[in-house]
């Protein structure tokens, strides 16, 4: 039978883990559930039980070091705890792997411990200390859903955070061993369920290992219900026995029987790759590639590293719907990775700064907006919070008549140097053109460059904004280019400071290098960069409207707020119809329309047949004024995908980026082709 698609849980904070320390005679402390009324681990030698029952138990150092796949290795846990597992798995996969070789791995956690509680667990072990700083440093809010952490440049952590059979049964990607944790069955019976079992048989690999640390029967005969072959092993310490066991043909996927368009494509890693378009979108896209010790060459018609300091800041922020949607949820993903990449490319705060996020309620129905969107989120107030007026202008450091939404962890990001930083990544070659067609060969693409040169690729990744859609394989996508300005006013001595980026109808964030960046305009349709007094007028009226006491004290120290005296930083953004970016494989556009073209007629009626892509080429797109919090986490999205590893969002998210998504709609609506631009 097909499985059931998963749904995705309520978007809020998680219940934290509740703990208490225990003390021994041959341990200082060992960290205890209070909820499950049991240990995380061994009081007596928690790492030595991890390395007998998971290390062992899978046969992880064999098996890392005749590791010879272009994939990583990809190890997945049911129940994340301290990370003593996750850390002890790197620590054998830095031992035994070859160098070249990769290690992914997978934990959920249903009730993530504090900060401190975890890095105070892990203290126990300071051969481990450089592992669980890396680890404690990036640790993520307890939000739902799929954090991504980079360990090392050949380690990455996806943190599941939820309910483990509802995680694994979201889980785009599939797992070589299992390290089946978490409280033992009969204080945990709820995680212990047929659906885990399940879950994990659906994202195994042909024959994926298991271990575990019990031999209670509901997992003996869960195990064996999903598909697993268990074995009676030797157990650690004072537990006789545990299992080992492996699956040998894992079920068919089912969860895209009703969407057999969004069936993603053989995987092909590749050697070299071809990235069109240097902004954020693929710089980005590069780097994630780069990383991964792929040759990439990067397009685009001028380097940002020549164009000086420009002054240029972005807001990091998002915009959620008070309904929880995908787009939301999305974004939301999008926002947090990009404040941990942010943190581990450049620490020392360079390019970007952590000064948060006000969106301001300006009216009576934005403030019953923004009451909504609390009222049906509780997610932290480190991640978002409602201030009123007073709470609001303490944050921001000027007066503010409005209440206001707080994002404290987001902030701004000088956009043009994080690309040229982005470009500057090893691997990468930055290459300065136009080009001027796509074309697809039997190993591969070649792109014909406006100069005449020709480059050759295994797979091609096109992040050109709205330029994308001149090439023939993408003409069917519908982008909207859409005109911003920037004003830029060179602030005076003694010109009061923000502290906090603000949001209304526009943005300003706290001033950089003596330069206040407030704006921008918003003008679908329109490409011309010609600088506009018009829009300067624009943008000092939104800025008046949104802080007039700001504005105000700025002129009290002399600032020159005069279209006439502000300068300009013109750009052309990309949006789709549905404000969501495109981030995936790009469709062939025609074969859809003649498989699917039954459902103009009758939607219900889904032919079995998976959706055709163009080979090897890929799209990130229509970021719009929110790239700095989309564009990252997209360029992980692909780059996992084209390297066959775990997707680091739930697979319906990945499924509602995917460019071929507007096709659909259309065809279901009935649309003509020539419609559908």
């Amino acid at each position: 039978m097909p499985r059931t698609p998963a749904a995705l849980p309520p978007l809020a904070a998680l219940e934290p883990a509740r703990l208490d320390w225990c003390c021994d005679d041959t341990s200082e402390s060992a960290p205890r559930s209070t909820q499950f009324d049991d240990v995380y681990f061994s009081r007596h030698d928690g790492r030595a039980e991890t390395e007998h029952v998971f290390i062992q138990g899978n046969d992880l150092p064999r098996r890392l070091a005749a590791w010879d796949e272009a994939r990583p290795f990809v190890i997945g846990e049911t129940g994340f705890g301290t990370g003593l597992n996750m850390l002890c798995a790197w620590a054998c996969f830095d031992t035994h792997a070859p160098p070249q070789a990769r290690l992914h791995l997978v934990s959920t956690e249903r009730f993530p411990l504090h900060r401190d509680d975890l890095s105070r667990a892990l203290a126990a072990w300071p051969d481990l200390a450089s592992r669980a700083e890396r680890l404690v440093r990036q640790w993520p809010e307890p939000v739902a859903g799929v954090h991504r952490l980079w360990l090392d440049e050949r380690v990455t952590l996806d943190l599941h955070f939820g309910d483990a059979a509802e995680r694994l049964a979201l889980l785009e990607g599939r797992v070589d061993a299992w390290f089946l944790d978490g409280f033992a069955p009969a204080k945990n019976p709820e995680m212990w369920r047929a659906e885990l079992f399940e879950a994990m048989a659906a994202v195994s690999r042909p024959g994926a290992t298991f271990a575990t640390f019990t031999c209670a029967g509901v997992v003996k005969r869960g195990l064996a219900a999903a598909g697993f072959t268990w074995h009676k092993v030797p157990g650690y310490g004072r537990k006789r026995e545990m299992l080992s066991g492996e699956i040998g043909s894992p079920p068919a996927d089912e969860r895209r029987a009703q969407t057999p368009w969004f069936t993603p494509p053989p995987a092909r890693p590749p050697r070299r790759v071809a990235v069109i378009g240097a902004g954020i979108a693929g710089a980005s896209t590069a780097a994630a590639l780069a990383r991964r010790g792929i040759e990439v060459t990067l397009i685009d018609r001028f380097d940002r590293a020549e164009l000086g300091n420009v002054h240029l800041q972005g807001a990091l922020y998002v915009k959620l719907a008070v309904e929880t949607n995908l787009q939301s949820r999305a974004y939301l993903s999008g926002l947090l990775y990009t404040r941990r990449w942010l943190d581990q490319l450049d620490p020392d705060q360079a390019l970007w700064r952590p000064s948060g996020v006000l969106q301001l309620a300006m009216n009576e129905k934005e403030q019953a907006r923004q009451a909504r969107f609390l009222a049906n989120h509780p997610l932290p107030e480190s991640v978002v919070r409602g201030l009123d007026a007073e709470a609001a202008s303490a944050a921001a450091g000027i007066r503010i008549e409005t209440p206001a939404l707080d994002y404290p962890d987001a902030g701004w990001v000088k956009p043009l140097e994080l690309c040229a930083r982005l470009a500057a990544t090893p691997g990468i070659t930055l290459r300065l053109g136009e080009v001027a067609a796509l074309q697809s060969g039997a190993t591969g693409w070649t792109l014909a460059l406006a100069d005449g040169e020709r480059i050759e690729a295994d797979q091609v990744v096109v992040a050109a904004a709205g330029e994308a859609a001149r090439f023939s394989q993408l003409s069917a996508l519908p982008l909207q280019p859409v005109r911003g300005q920037v004003s830029q006013l060179a602030l005076p001595e003694g010109a009061p400071a923000l502290g906090r980026v603000v949001c209304a109808g526009g943005y300003v964030p706290p001033a950089a290098d003596g330069v206040l960046n407030f704006g921008a305009t918003f003008a679908p349709g329109d490409t011309d960069m010609t600088e506009r007094e018009g829009d300067h007028a624009a943008n000092l009226a939104e800025l008046e409207r949104g802080l007039p006491h700001f504005v105000a004290a700025l002129r009290e120290a002399g600032a020159e707020l005069m279209p006439e005296r502000l300068t300009a930083r013109t750009g052309v953004r990309a949006a789709s119809p549905d404000k969501s970016p495109y981030a995936g494989p790009v469709p062939d556009t025609q074969a859809w329309r003649e498989a699917y073209a039954v459902l103009a007629k009758d939607a219900s009626r889904v032919p079995d047949v998976p959706g055709e892509h163009h080979s090897g080429l890929w799209i990130s797109a229509a970021h719009g004024s929110r790239g700095l919090a989309s564009a990252p986490l997209c360029a992980e999205l692909i780059a996992s995908r084209m390297c066959d590893e775990p997707l680091p969002l739930e697979w319906p998210l990945v499924d509602h980026l995917h460019p071929g998504r507007r096709v659909i709609r259309d065809l279901i609506q009935g649309k003509s082709p020539a419609l559908l631009r």
